[in-house]
């Protein structure tokens, strides 16, 4: 396969690989705020959005700084 090829490939298989990602996220999305919803009366439901969002976004961190981490100590450089 040409240097062409083989990059065009890799492009293919990442773009794949982010839409299943943005699709599974999309998915666990729809279920915590159900989740939500179940626990937060219709009164509070904007407490329960923050709450939601707070959440959500200390999650993220913790597990991109896993991940990093986990990388790292394989040897695989990220792009930045």
């Amino acid at each position: 396969m040409t240097e062409v090829g083989g990059e065009v490939l890799k492009t293919i298989i990442t773009l794949l690989t982010t839409a299943f990602g943005l699709v599974a996220a999309l998915a666990w999305n729809t279920a915590i705020e159900k989740l939500i919803a179940h626990f937060f009366t219709a009164g509070n439901a904007l407490v329960g959005l923050f709450s939601y969002a707070i959440i959500v976004t200390i999650i993220a961190v913790v597990v991109t700084i896993f991940l990093g981490r986990l990388a790292g100590k394989m040897g695989v450089e990220l792009e930045e």
